[in-house]
């Protein structure tokens, strides 16, 4: 998933763990054996940002799209709520040959859309040759790229004949290029659903049932294949970017779970924070098809003039570095020296003239992106260059960066799947979700080497000199893992569980009964 994030700053100390198990999807945490209680169950009411939602799988990228879908559609395998590994979705088996190249999916027998068609095979292949097709201009595309032919279809090159996805009523096969160790993790990503051809219509536990500017409407689908064990008949999206408003609905009890805007300080009830670190990293990175910014010496010269100290100094989790480590992942060496003298040096000694160089550097329009640029600003222009402001709207920000007009961008970026992978794709050269232009070979060759290795240790160890070679090129300036924030009463909601992506499978949110009760401030004054 990943999808951008909405730029918000949130003050949160955490600590990531990434586990690994599988687990009944039907048996919850805290959920008895007869199941939840069917009198409690209600329509479900979550609170998020005021951004208009899309609709598209496809297409979309951001995170609060992520987690909408997860009602919507449903592909092979979907997320576990906790751990985020695979469990099994619409895929009711896999095989792999003994070569690693020929995965083989059976799709569960009975499956249909949300209008009663049968989901097949057949289905599949369509909607990934739709993503992949050169048109869709889908920002997942290239994780499929693994796939013979995939890469040549989605850059116009071939045809979606060449691309080796075979359908036979349930049997999905697709044949690889090279052994994609990963696969099954990518495969969660909302992208890689069973996306009807009808609009109106999906393969995941609700339908839509109404949208406007200001709320989405979510019904439970009764043709689910699993719908006996999604428990609440809906869900409402309310999208709100009014603090007052949210917070005081919360405390009064008229939403479940707020994922955005809210005043933190005025919770009554302290044990609805739900606070942690994110598998997600803040960054800046260049524009590296700009001159002079596609000379790894001008970067690094820009490096050296970072305050680092100071850019990272209100950050609960600063880092130095691209990738969160999991467990096993080699340390590599960060980013953190400053020293613009030397910095000024080696514009010079590589033949610029450093009052020749313009940066023009684009954030959200924020206050704490404001504070942050221009402190940049200040700090880089002691090199002798000039530096230009420009910010959008954080609502339109991510669609001006895919543009690529400015010299430089902030980012930030949650994983779709707990591995290196999922932050090291942005820059491989020909992926889909590289906004940057960086490329380099040997980077390229070393994802590639790291995607057939199974050994978790030897395949780390590979991606990690992968991300040495991109930090040492100068093209990004790390700020900080990412913290994330969210507002439910997990004494009365089951199955919403804290996790490192913050995505949270809706197909498990069920309600129950409270064990105990924090007075009602607001009404009892």
């Amino acid at each position: 998933m990943h999808r951008y994030r909405n730029p918000v700053r949130l003050i949160i100390i955490g600590a990531l763990v990434v586990c690994g198990c599988f687990f009944a999807p039907h048996l919850m945490w805290g959920q008895s054996l007869t199941g939840p209680d069917p009198a409690l169950q209600r329509t479900f009411i979550i609170v998020d940002d005021g951004r208009f939602h899309s609709l598209d799988p496809h297409t979309s990228s951001m995170a609060s799209d992520a987690q909408l879908f997860t009602g919507l559609y449903e592909g092979l395998f979907s997320y576990h709520p906790y751990t985020l590994e695979p469990v099994y979705a619409l895929a009711e088996n896999y095989k792999i040959s003994r070569d690693r190249k020929k995965w083989t999916f059976t799709i569960r027998s009975g499956a249909t859309y949300s209008d009663g068609t049968p989901i097949t095979a057949e289905e599949f292949r369509r909607s990934w040759l739709r993503l992949l097709a050169p048109e869709t201009n889908a920002p997942f595309a290239s994780l499929l790229d693994c796939i013979v032919g995939a890469k040549e279809y989605r850059k116009g090159q071939g045809s979606a004949d060449g691309v080796a996805i075979t359908a036979k009523d349930l049997t999905l096969t697709v044949r690889l290029t090279e052994p994609c160790e990963h696969l099954n993790r990518i495969l969660c990503n909302a992208a890689f659903s069973a996306v009807p051809e009808k609009s109106g219509v999906y393969s995941g536990p609700f339908v839509l049932t109404g949208i406007s500017a200001s709320q989405v409407t979510l019904t439970k689908n009764f043709l689910y294949w699993d719908q006996q064990n999604v428990h609440i008949p809906g869900i409402s999206y309310r999208l709100s970017d009014a603090y007052d408003e949210n917070t005081f609905g919360f405390n009064v009890g008229d939403s479940h779970w707020v994922a955005g805007a809210l005043y933190m300080n005025q919770v009554y009830d302290t044990s609805t924070i739900q606070l942690s670190a994110a598998f997600a990293t803040e960054y800046l990175f260049f524009q590296a098809q700009h001159e002079p910014f596609d000379d790894p010496a001008v970067r690094n010269a820009i490096l050296l003039a970072t305050p680092w100290d100071e850019l990272r100094g209100s950050a609960y989790y600063p880092c130095d570095s691209l990738v969160l480590p999991l467990t096993g992942y080699p340390t590599v060496i960060g980013v953190a020296d400053t020293d613009v003298e030397e910095g000024r040096d080696l514009l010079i000694a590589a033949g610029y003239n450093p009052e020749d160089i313009t940066l023009t550097y684009c954030a959200n329009d924020t206050n704490y992106s404001r504070i942050q640029a221009e402190m940049l600003k200040a700090n880089w222009e002691k090199l002798g260059i000039t530096v230009v402001l420009e910010y959008e709207n954080p609502y339109t920000y991510y669609d001006a960066v895919h543009t690529g007009k400015a010299d430089m961008y902030s980012y930030s970026w949650i994983g779709d799947f707990a591995d290196p992978m999922a932050f090291l794709e942005l820059f491989r050269g020909d992926s889909t979700l590289n906004d940057s232009g960086w490329a380099s070979a040997e980077y390229d060759r070393l994802l590639s080497e790291g995607a057939t290795i199974s050994s978790v240790t030897e395949r780390f160890k590979v991606l990690a000199r992968a991300e040495q070679l991109l930090l040492d090129s100068g093209e990004i300036l790390p700020i900080e893992h990412s913290v994330k924030v969210n507002y439910v009463d997990r004494e009365e909601i089951g199955g919403w569980f804290d996790n490192a992506m913050d995505i949270h499978p809706m197909k498990y949110f069920y309600f129950k009964q409270k064990t105990s009760s924090v007075p009602n401030l607001v009404l009892a004054r």
